[in-house]
């Protein structure tokens, strides 16, 4: 899901930006979640479908309906997803497909940031889950724990001043625990817990790191699509010279997410 500002086109091109890593997340989510067996989930904001699939191999399902506004990340996930557990729909909030009986947990892997008014989403998703039922999300921590980023948007602050106001760290101050915490308990959910999920990013080389940034989807690479030729390659030197580097030429950075859920009734 994503706000009007922050274009999102190609399912494979996010795949190649922030897909890889959600997939490695997912399940981590999924198990800190430690939902019951044989319970309907709602992925809310589905992207290309991580936790879908996460939820599809991790959890034992009865089924999974996976929803996103942005039609071409639907297909990309009905093509990716294959468990016949899994369903998708082009739905963002505000006009999410209810269940009769609710959904035994309502998710959001690295969305709620991205939906135009989170709070009213959290209400909504807390209306279509069933009585005890979990409400949970995960967002990066971008002010400090999502390390390749916070690369990417300092040298974008050196080399172009005044830019430093994109960077998903000042953008999105609802990515911090207390924050959802906050968000979670004034939503109306009980027994609301919040805590940190972490994973390494490893890129094999510079080009390995700074080629998904030249996707076009998401905020950083919407931001490198902007620049003229020059600007880019001058934004690539500064990237590469100051990267933390193996001697085997890798870059391995944190990445940290915040995972928050509570109970619905």
């Amino acid at each position: 899901m994503s706000s009007m500002q922050d274009p999102w086109r190609g399912g494979s091109d996010y795949e190649a930006f922030m897909g890889r890593w959600s997939r490695r997340l997912a399940p981590r989510f999924v198990a800190w979640l430690d939902v019951p067996d044989e319970v309907h989930w709602l992925d809310v904001g589905c992207g290309t479908g991580a936790l879908t699939d996460a939820i599809c191999s991790e959890a034992a399902p009865a089924s999974v309906l996976g929803c996103d506004p942005a039609e071409p990340f639907v297909e990309y996930a009905r093509q990716r997803v294959e468990d016949r557990l899994a369903s998708f729909a082009v739905a963002a909030t505000g006009g999410l497909p209810g269940r009769a009986d609710g959904y035994g947990c309502v998710a959001s892997l690295l969305a709620l940031n991205f939906f135009r008014d989170p709070a009213t989403a959290i209400i909504e998703m807390r209306r279509l889950a069933s009585d005890g039922g979990t409400v949970a999300a995960c967002v990066w921590d971008y002010a400090g724990g999502m390390e390749f980023l916070c690369h990417f948007w300092e040298a974008v602050a050196a080399e172009t001043p005044g830019a430093d106001g994109l960077d998903e760290g000042m953008r999105f101050p609802i990515c911090h625990p207390d924050a959802l915490t906050d968000l979670f308990m004034a939503g109306g959910l009980g027994d609301v817990r919040c805590e940190a999920l972490q994973i390494s990013t490893r890129f094999q080389s510079f080009d390995d790191y700074w080629a998904p940034f030249l996707g076009g989807t998401g905020p950083a690479p919407s931001f490198v699509a902007g620049l003229d030729s020059d600007g880019r390659a001058a934004l690539a030197r500064r990237l590469e010279t100051t990267l933390p580097r193996g001697t085997d030429g890798t870059i391995e950075l944190v990445a940290r997410a915040w995972a928050v859920c509570g109970t619905a009734h």
